[in-house]
């Protein structure tokens, strides 16, 4: 997993999600547009995100290690028991 760039500041936000309330689009692959970042926050709990590059990584992401999303890049999570998240796009 990449870092966010220096150079990218946040401009949205979804609500907070938890296990229960997730969107479905979000735990099947899908992306961000070109020029898209997004940072997963972890408020409590733990979350299961998988980057579906060659090769494809899962990382445990929790409070304290928040996930990147990389623009265009095939990505999905999934919670891995109570959560509560939300996700911060930038460019």
């Amino acid at each position: 997993m990449r870092d966010l760039p220096a150079a990218v500041q946040p401009y949205r936000r979804t609500p907070e999600f938890t296990e229960v309330t997730v969107p479905s689009a979000l735990t099947r692959s899908h992306r961000t547009r070109a020029g898209t970042w997004g940072r997963i926050v972890v408020l409590e709990g733990t979350l299961l995100y998988r980057i579906l590059r060659s090769p494809a990584e899962e990382l445990i992401l929790n409070p304290d290690h928040p996930g990147v999303v990389e623009p265009e890049v095939e990505h999905e999570v999934e919670p891995m028991g109570r959560v509560r998240f939300y996700v911060e796009f930038c460019r």
